[in-house]
């Protein structure tokens, strides 16, 4: 078939060899499909592995991803009669901006909370009568701690959809739960996308705990990392993205490093789970896979759990474990331990 022969004779793309190119080709690399005057945008990653990774769009890549986050709103159900706050500062990321530009789209009344305190943004939030909010998972938890401490009421207010992105949670039906019960009226849906692609996946309206991808913008293949043979039914694999609208700046076959279990159904591909790990965030410890997510999964069954933070060390040619936990006010911080270290073990058989 067509496809065959495109992966034959398509080699992947990597993000070392983006940042490789723009280091040599300074400042935006050779991957332009167009003259620089016809872009009109640059975004830029974080850097958290080195140096930032600019991207550029010209208007009609730019119109293609917003017409991708639009699918997300309208998947949770967000409509022109939606009042939408969106609580972060509107830096060089790329998804802040698309996210308020594509609800400005729809018709929302949007409100821009960057710069502000969590009280001032609850306050917002209220007295405008906010339906729609747009964060990561643990910033709406945050949201929901500030107010329990303010004393405000969080079932008086009038917002029932959280898009959430940028971090494992939303999928998680633990972590899910957790947002739902702070925020009583309101439902999360997840979705996640990067700054070299744009949006990605949207919710999956058949299973709250798992994604869908836009194939519309995406050819997308799932492949075993090591052997980059495709996935067998039940496996995990990383995903594979080809840009069909973001044109200016194209991408074949890129390795985006996210694990993902997919399942088909019907014409859709659907990542199970939602986005499972990282390949290059996965540490064996003694003999079992661990990513992030994992501990996310386990410890958000714990009402008693107020923050965590997991260490991974190497000791000894041997890499262990550390898992700390910070328990809520006036909770017994040593039966939280056992209760924790039991489910641990049972759940991966790993002792921590």
């Amino acid at each position: 078939s067509n496809l065959e022969d495109f992966y034959k004779r398509c080699p992947f793309t990597t993000k070392d060899e983006l940042i490789a190119d723009q280091n040599a080709n300074a400042p935006y690399g050779t991957n332009l499909s167009l003259p620089i005057e016809h872009f009109n945008r640059i975004h830029q990653t974080s850097g958290s592995t080195g140096k930032p990774l600019r991207w550029l769009d010209t208007p009609d890549s730019w119109q293609g991803m917003l017409d991708s986050w639009k699918t997300v709103y309208e998947t949770a159900g967000v409509t022109e009669k939606d009042r939408a706050l969106f609580p972060f500062s509107f830096g060089p990321f790329i998804g802040f901006w698309m996210a308020y530009e594509a609800a400005g789209q729809l018709g929302c009344l949007c409100f821009p909370g960057g710069g502000l305190t969590s009280v001032t943004r609850l306050n917002i939030l209220l007295e405008n009568e906010i339906t729609v909010i747009c964060c990561t998972p643990t910033y709406a938890l945050r949201l929901a701690e500030v107010a329990n401490q303010e004393g405000i009421d969080l079932s008086q207010s009038r917002l029932r959809t959280i898009i959430v992105a940028g971090e494992p949670g939303g999928s998680i039906p633990s972590t899910r739960n957790c947002i739902e019960t702070a925020w009583p009226n309101a439902k999360v849906f997840d979705h996640h996308g990067m700054t070299e692609v744009g949006p990605v996946t949207h919710q999956c309206l058949e299973s709250s705990d798992s994604l869908q991808v836009m194939e519309n913008a995406y050819l997308a293949e799932v492949l075993l990392p090591e052997s980059n043979k495709p996935t067998e039914k039940g496996e995990e694999g990383e995903l594979v993205l080809t840009t069909l609208t973001r044109t200016a700046m194209p991408l074949i076959r890129y390795r985006t490093g996210d694990l993902v279990l997919p399942q088909v159904d019907g014409n859709n591909l659907i990542l199970k789970g939602g986005i499972l790990g990282r390949t290059d965030d996965m540490t064996i410890v003694r003999g079992v896979n661990v990513y992030p997510s994992t501990f996310e999964r386990i410890l958000r069954h714990f009402d008693d759990v107020a923050e965590y933070q997991v260490i991974i060390s190497n000791q000894s040619n041997l890499t262990e474990l550390l898992l700390r936990l910070e328990p809520k006010a006036n909770k017994d911080g040593e039966m939280l331990k056992e209760k924790v270290s039991t489910e641990i073990r049972n759940q991966l058989n790993l002792r921590v």
